[in-house]
This record gives C-alpha cells, sequence and structure tokens, in this order.
C-alpha cells in the first residue's frame, strides 16, 4: 500500500518527498506522476514506507500540514481503478 499526497507545489521534487517523509520512516518509493504533453508535474505523488505504521504516522502528521506554501492533502492510496478502454486504433470520423 502507498500514501497519496496531494497538492503538491509544482516546484516539489522527489528529493524534498524523500526528506520530509523520512522523518516518519524508512521511504521505499516516492513517485511523482508528469503530464504526458508538457512533462509538468501534475501536483500530486505516491510514496511507499516499510511499514504501515510508518504510513500511519506520515498521514497523522501531514494531512492538512502547510508544505511549501501549500495544505497537503495526505492519506492512504486508493487501488487505481480498471477505466478499460485503451488501445484506440479504430478510425475517426470521415466514413
Amino acid at each position: 500500500m502507498s500514501i497519496y499526497v496531494g497538492n503538491l507545489s509544482y516546484d516539489v521534487t522527489e528529493a524534498d518527498m524523500n526528506a520530509t517523509f523520512a522523518e516518519y520512516g524508512t521511504v521505499k518509493r516516492v513517485q511523482l506522476p508528469t503530464d504526458r504533453e508538457t512533462g509538468r508535474m501534475r501536483g500530486f505523488g505516491f510514496v511507499e514506507m516499510s511499514t504501515d505504521a510508518e504510513e500511519t504516522a506520515a498521514i497523522e502528521a501531514l494531512d492538512g500540514a502547510e508544505w511549501m506554501g501549500r495544505d497537503l492533502k495526505v492519506n492512504k492510496a486508493r487501488p487505481r481503478e480498471d477505466r478499460g478502454g485503451g488501445g484506440g486504433g479504430g478510425r475517426r470520423g470521415g466514413y
């Protein structure tokens, strides 16, 4: 399981996230998704900690906390929904 971190500054780096969450335990992984077209960070990320207790401590401490000028939204990440779709190789319009 991992932690969802929302309302991030677009200037945040993986190193920033690692340093902040390391105060609550061992950080296994930080992921900061970027927009495919612009390459700009999307304003949220995910953090994996070593134990559930560390995740809980980080969530309790950081949810609603002001960090880098933003009020963070921190909670357990929900499993990704299968949105189906994909592919797309068909013809569009103009039959």
